[in-house]
């Protein structure tokens, strides 16, 4: 049997399809490896193995009987904790939901399980997939699998460290400002954040509703785009979730990269910059060159207003979301002698201190007198921002960047400086704000050893022309997990 971290959705298949292991057997062995990791890593929060093998089962007896097997079939999944999953405990990362189960799942996870994939459990996540290390959740923070004493960018840092640690194949991971890219780079694993409106966000658990989105994990790019394959389309359960047709991301890959026309942002390339990353990532774009690429340098002028811009938007629109728990529909209660003292209590112990800071924040540019100067002017250079990437794309098809100024840097090196954690994010809220879709890709590694990733962005729903080039890079730079 190949070791967990070789299966790949194209390789589980062939070895389904040639009998050589069957999805129950195969289910087996990814269970056993996160009893050996998960204590270290803390990627998963629970485990469905009941749902798992019953998934596994239906599989066994296609193959038994000769039928054609569904995209997916028997890849082992995993699922972020902020997505619904029926009869499953799903917290958010959060005190405040501790017992909570949803009674439905996701349309993003009816999806891969419609597809074949079978659910191996919940992955741990920033708190309300508020943070960029995964040191903000309730029940603990998630470890690196390449160096456990770093952090494994965060908010979906479950999810990327049970990919890159070979206890899933594919995972859900969501993305507001940067929280699928951003931990892809930093455990060195393909990682897609799809055009806002592209996957359904029916079932998932809103942070900020303007910027959220469903995202896959995978061991490989053409993992993510199979994954992409199943998860896009329209959804009659949400109404943000676009019409645009879906092609088949899988067959897209193969398709030439030569005169390509891809952008260099020069604002992307300034000071803050880790020397060891940006090395790597130049390195890339001449890879990029010797594909037949054309190198073109473009301007992004309003991206230094970006970081401030999401901040402003994302924590208003987290302030309205949460207000929901108040301790009397759902979640976790607070003991008090009267109702304004239990809202106090349950919102002041069911929260942790990142939450609390965005709903201030958020409380505070919304309120009367500053909600013109703050919310309504971070709004408009939104529209900027979006503007600026609408000129470049006429005049180039892609656009090339570093995911993460940094590597992985170590647990606790930047709890006590917000500031310093938000920057983190300043390569990938430009993305979030405009709707637009993007990937991160493995460009190599620091002298330490550390992941660095390459991120690619493209026009809304080119999804595919993305991931053509992600995969040409992959196979010519020998950087695929």
């Amino acid at each position: 049997m190949s070791a967990p971290t070789a299966w790949t959705v194209e390789s589980v298949r062939r070895a389904l399809t040639a009998k050589q292991i069957s999805a129950r057997e195969l289910t087996d062995e990814f269970f056993r490896r996160i009893g050996e990791r998960n204590p270290e890593l803390n990627a998963y929060l629970a485990l469905c193995p009941e749902r798992a093998y019953a998934q596994a089962d239906r599989i066994d007896r296609q193959v038994a009987r000769g039928a054609s097997l569904p995209l997916l079939a028997g890849v082992p999944v995993a699922i972020k904790d902020v997505i619904s999953t029926a009869g499953i405990v799903t917290t958010c990362g959060s005190r405040i939901l501790q017992n909570y189960i949803p009674p439905y799942d996701a349309t993003a996870v009816t999806r891969l399980e419609q597809a074949g994939a079978i659910l191996l459990g919940k992955t741990n996540c920033d708190e309300f997939a508020m943070g960029s290390s995964n040191e903000n959740s309730a029940y603990g923070p998630v470890r690196n699998p390449i160096a456990p004493d770093r952090v494994p960018g965060g908010s979906s840092g479950g999810s990327a460290a049970a990919v890159a640690a070979g206890l899933a194949v594919i995972a859900l991971g969501t993305d507001t400002g940067g929280s699928i890219r951003q931990p892809g780079a930093l455990c060195g694993i393909p990682a897609l954040m799809p055009t806002y409106g592209r996957v359904s966000r029916y079932g998932l658990i809103a942070f900020a509703s303007s910027l959220d989105r469903i995202g896959p994990f995978g061991r490989t790019v053409a993992d993510v785009a199979a994954a992409l394959t199943v998860l896009a389309g329209e959804d009659a359960n949400d109404s943000t979730c676009a019409r645009t047709p879906v092609p088949d991301y899988t067959a897209e890959l193969h398709k030439p990269v030569q005169g390509m026309r891809l952008g260099i942002p020069k604002e992307y390339f300034g000071a803050g910059m880790d020397p060891a990353v940006r090395q790597r990532v130049e390195q890339a774009i001449q890879q990029l060159a010797q594909l037949g690429c054309t190198i073109e340098h473009i301007s992004l002028p309003h991206t230094d207003y970006a970081i401030a811009t999401y901040y402003l938007v994302a924590t208003a629109e987290a302030s309205s979301n949460l207000a929901r728990y108040d301790g009397v529909r759902f979640g976790f209660r607070a003991p008090a002698a009267s109702l304004a003292e239990m809202y106090r209590r349950t919102r002041g112990q069911g929260f942790g201190q990142e939450v609390k800071r965005r709903i201030m924040l958020g409380t505070y540019a919304l309120s009367a007198g500053y909600y013109e100067a703050y919310y309504l002017r971070a709004q408009k250079v939104r529209s900027l921002i979006a503007r600026d990437f609408a000129e470049a794309f006429r005049q180039v098809d892609l656009i090339v960047t570093p995911t993460s100024p940094v590597p992985a840097f170590r647990l606790g090196e930047r709890t006590s400086d917000p500031l310093q954690m938000y920057l983190a994010d300043i390569y990938t809220v430009t993305g979030s704000l405009a709707g637009l879709p993007g990937i991160s890709v493995p460009c190599g590694t620091t002298p330490e050893g550390l992941p660095v990733g390459l991120q690619i962005l493209g026009p809304h729903f080119e999804e595919a022309r993305v991931l053509r080039l992600a995969h040409a890079f992959e196979r010519a730079s020998g950087f695929s997990s």
